[in-house]
């Protein structure tokens, strides 16, 4: 009993208040039995003969917070993810706005600074893995009022590029979105790619 409290509470998920659904579902994918107990993961037969791609989490916890680390309730994903493909090195930065090394919003109601900051919070990202916005091949950029931030946001952008002298740019896309929190006005999420060093492919 004492292994399915622990279970459940792992997974913040209140038996209790399963819709049929939800119920449903949970025992399709085997998480949940027919008599509304947490059953442990079985690894797949297949990733024992064909292991998952390796991935490896980065982190940047000086300048922005772990996401799992967010109180009370952890945001299930990592800032960002290398993966080591065919002599090449990819990182997949997620979504990555303003917000400091104990998660909290910075620069909140100022659109430019939010910009800055979550540019920095990129650059974080990608010193940790020894890369830099040279090796950024796509970026998208995401706002809370597109119509009334897109300038600035174009012209923060333009002006960092240009301080860069990134040649040539990266591919971009824009999207208006709610974000996660009100206070965030902003979010980019980038991807990066460059060759193996000689010392990582030993």
């Amino acid at each position: 009993m004492t292994n399915d409290i622990s279970k459940q509470e792992k997974l913040l998920i209140d038996i209790t208040k399963l819709s049929n659904g939800e119920r449903e579902e949970m025992i399709k994918l085997g998480i949940l039995s027919e008599e509304d107990k947490i059953q442990s993961y079985v690894y797949p037969q297949i990733h024992l003969e064909r292991p998952p791609l390796q991935k490896h989490a980065v982190h940047a916890s000086d300048e922005l917070n772990e996401a799992y680390d967010y109180f009370p309730r952890p945001s299930s994903f990592s800032r960002a993810l290398r993966l080591e493909i065919n002599g090449f090195t990819i990182l997949l930065i997620s979504g990555t706005a303003s917000v400091d090394d104990m998660g909290d919003s910075v620069h909140i109601g100022d659109f430019r600074a939010q910009c800055w900051r979550t540019y920095s919070n990129i650059t974080s990202l990608l010193s940790a893995e020894s890369m830099t916005w040279h090796d950024i091949v796509r970026t998208t950029c995401y706002m809370r009022d597109i119509e009334r931030d897109y300038r600035d946001f174009n012209e923060v952008r333009t002006s960092f590029f240009q301080w860069l002298e990134l040649d040539p740019l990266p591919a971009s896309t824009g999207i208006q979105v709610r974000l996660c929190r009100e206070d965030l006005l902003v979010e980019i999420e980038a991807i990066a790619v460059c060759p193996l060093s000689p010392k990582d492919s030993l």
